[in-house]
């Protein structure tokens, strides 16, 4: 596994990354056994970057990883998590708190459920709308000193909140959406990352599995983020798979799998891109690493494309209500 620095400012960490959401009912029912199954397998692969969220399943996804890594040795793995979304019973989503009492509130819970004595790459999950992300920095940095935590990150946020977080404390990775069809970070939050040497921890390189080759029309459940997911609505799906299909003739010409030349495209835009795989099996996760091997040349590229153009994605990201909270979705 080849290894890279994530930042200026942060670890060194496998070229991929699992991410684990999955793993705890994001995308409807998983099985635990085969999830920390694939968790040791992506370890023994020489993985070492572990995404979570605090909120992944309330908790579940946290006590999950802290049950895969009893036995492994902490100081090779870098834990990755989110914090600051609210939740109640029900798993209804109330908004985000980001406030100094919050952060640590977050991280003592985290440490307690991973069952480790810090985090490497902490970082709230969204911008809260009521805190200066100066605070929320700020909070984050004087854990940092305390040794709770080793390096502070962003998620999805645009290019002057990066700046302002940045003038408070290193910033390691930014963590946003990014694939072939989710491009828009190109435009000015990429640009502003590498001049502050940040590095993109790039989830939903397959689009939550719609550009994974495997998806089919209507295979989404009850309990399944992709039922409400705008990009897998009718009249959307059917254009986005379209584009899949298009790929899907690139890949067989080169003798790979979709899943494996659109991780591929991602992982080439930069040595400071990490592609976080969102696999929730170990022959999902097979798939995924068998990626490392494809190299694509300029041509390649070209012809990817322009079998996926910059911008042919149907429907958004997220759906409306979601998207409100995304400072890297306001317009500048």
């Amino acid at each position: 596994m080849h290894m890279v620095s994530l930042g200026k400012s942060g670890p060194k960490v496998s070229a991929i990354g699992l991410g684990c959401m999955g793993m705890s009912g994001m995308y409807g029912p998983s099985d635990r056994a085969e999830s920390i199954a694939t968790i040791h397998a992506a370890l023994d692969a020489g993985i070492t970057l572990l995404d979570s969220g605090d909120f992944y399943g309330m908790g579940h996804n946290e006590m999950l990883i802290g049950e895969a890594l009893k036995g492994r040795n902490r100081d090779q793995v870098q834990l990755s998590v989110k914090f600051g979304a609210v939740r109640d019973p029900a798993g209804a989503w109330l908004g985000y708190d980001a406030s100094p009492k919050a952060v640590r509130n977050f991280l003592a819970y985290t440490l307690q459920r991973l069952g480790v004595e810090y985090i490497d790459v902490y970082r709230p999950s969204r911008l809260d709308p009521d805190v200066p992300i100066e605070e929320t920095i700020g909070a984050i940095a004087d854990m940092v000193k305390a040794g709770y935590v080793r390096h502070i990150g962003l998620s999805e946020v645009g290019s002057e909140t990066i700046r302002r977080a940045a003038a408070v404390h290193p910033i390691s990775d930014l963590q946003i959406e990014y694939s072939l069809i989710s491009r828009g970070v190109e435009d000015e939050i990429l640009p502003v990352c590498r001049e502050l040497g940040i590095a993109v921890t790039a989830y939903g390189v397959l689009s939550r599995g719609l550009i994974s080759g495997h998806w089919q029309k209507d295979a989404a459940r009850g309990g399944d983020f992709r039922a409400m997911s705008p990009r897998f609505q009718e009249g959307n799906v059917e254009r986005n798979l379209a584009l899949v299909e298009a790929l899907r003739r690139i890949a067989e010409a080169r003798g790979v799998t979709v899943a494996q030349i659109a991780i591929a495209w991602v992982a080439a835009q930069g040595d400071d891109i990490v592609p976080l795989v969102g696999a929730r099996r170990r022959d999902r996760l097979a798939e995924a690493l068998g990626a490392q091997a494809v190299q694509l040349d300029a041509d390649d590229i070209s012809a990817i494309e322009s079998a996926v153009p910059k911008g042919a994605a149907a429907g958004a990201r997220y759906p409306e209500a979601q998207l409100v909270h995304m400072d890297s979705e306001r317009p500048k």
